[in-house]
């Protein structure tokens, strides 16, 4: 609305310019809206492909009035805000109701989110990680890069009142599958399986990446899988069991570069005779001294790059296990909303969708601050109305009535 005001002649085209820009200040100070952190943090999931894996596993067979929209944002709210129980969950999000249209989603009741944790497939939940971190892919990518992918695995201890759970010998509970992107700092794939369940199980059922560098510990020791690595044109490092039997085939010299590394020998070698049949190539082992003064033998297949390079590698495998400790550490997979395999299952699975989101976040917006720092400003500003891009930065409180003066009168007696 432009209001038109009689005024002399002369005054009136600089009286109309100030009514003008007033009122067009006031129409974009109503009509600008700015979405919650949580809403731009939510809008990496692609809600038509969402609706499409949940009509593919009927997810909401059990609860129409809480469907599986409402319950990812329900656990993705409880993973960022650092939220320990079902009823401080229902009390928090329930307080914040002015939020809630915008997600897409309304208030919660605690039975009713225990009884979709019991019920609801985690499978829907399974290929929302899946579609994410191929975004993360997409995103994170940094051209020139090899690809590497770092596999391990960790235990969730669980307490007694989780029957259901199968003891190891050292740990009552599951254990997380995850093949990691060091260079991308985003898992590419997430399996859970009881804790029995042997490491390398797992490991050799994953997709072979041809070129690709993989890097795990002795947990996967299958020479047959080995093989297959070496066919698709992988590299792997790893180290070998102390009961495996090397041939030695010749000593290489060391280079300056590798003495300064810590390396301490570098050699070609082969596995004994019949062994040699399940992988019948030869490998390079290196051994390098620790900070400790302990000795450290690995194995590869890569006969040309430099031993302090492939060093380099092995020690990159640490980035998996910081990993592990920030999940543990900043998100709820410690302490449970539930007691049943099918509530810890998603729960695990919305920790690391909400570690991909934060991820995601940061790269779009090039933050700068440490992940644990982006982490504990949105936890404590997760409902609040400010772009993600100014989220370490202090509110901007805007009047209401712009601070422009009004130009004077000029009065013509002549």
């Amino acid at each position: 609305m432009i209001r038109y005001v009689a005024v002399a002649r002369q005054a009136r085209p600089r009286i109309l310019a100030y009514f003008l820009v007033v009122e067009t200040q006031k129409m974009e100070l109503s009509v600008r809206y700015q979405s919650t952190v949580i809403c731009q943090l939510l809008e990496a999931v692609s809600r038509r492909r969402f609706a499409a894996t949940v009509a593919a596993h009927d997810g909401d067979r059990y609860d129409k009035a809480f469907g599986s929209w409402d319950h990812l944002v329900a656990l993705i709210f409880v993973q960022l805000g650092g939220i320990s129980s079902l009823r401080e969950a229902e009390t928090l999000w329930n307080a914040q109701a002015a939020a809630h249209y915008h997600l897409g989603t309304g208030p919660i009741s605690r039975s009713t989110l225990s009884d979709a944790n019991r019920r609801r497939a985690p499978e829907i939940f399974a290929e929302t990680f899946a579609q994410l971190t191929a975004l993360a892919s997409r995103s994170l990518r940094q051209a020139g890069t090899e690809v590497m992918r770092l596999i391990d695995a960790t235990p969730i201890p669980l307490t007694s009142l989780s029957q259901w759970a199968r003891w190891n010998g050292r740990t009552r509970g599951l254990k997380a599958h995850v093949v990691y992107d060091p260079v991308a700092d985003r898992p590419v794939h997430l399996e859970i399986t009881p804790s029995t369940t042997n490491d390398v199980l797992v490991g050799r059922a994953q997709p072979i990446e041809p070129g690709a560098i993989y890097v795990f510990d002795k947990a996967y020791v299958d020479y047959d899988w080995w093989h297959r690595l070496d066919q698709a044109r992988c590299t792997f490092v790893t180290r070998p069991k102390s009961n495996v039997t090397l041939e030695l085939i010749k000593n290489r010299r060391l280079s300056k570069t590798a003495s300064a590394a810590g390396i301490v020998s570098d050699s070609i070698v082969a596995l004994a005779s019949e062994q040699r049949k399940r992988l019948p190539i030869k490998l390079r082992r290196i051994q390098l001294r620790r900070d400790d003064g302990t000795v450290l033998s690995l194995i590869s297949n890569d006969l040309r790059r430099p031993a302090a390079t492939l060093a380099g590698f092995y020690r990159q495998r640490w980035q998996i296990e910081l990993l592990f400790r920030w999940v543990k550490q900043h998100l709820k997979i410690r302490k449970f909303l539930g007691n049943s395999e099918n509530a810890i299952r998603l729960q695990i699975l919305a920790a690391l969708i909400a570690y991909l989101l934060l991820r995601l976040a940061a790269s779009q917006t090039r933050s700068k601050l440490k992940p644990i720092r982006f982490a504990d400003l949105v936890r404590t500003q997760i409902f609040a109305r400010k772009s993600i891009q100014s989220i370490d930065k202090p509110n901007q409180i805007q009047s209401a009535i712009p601070k422009i003066k009004p130009p004077q009168l000029d009065f013509n007696f002549a």
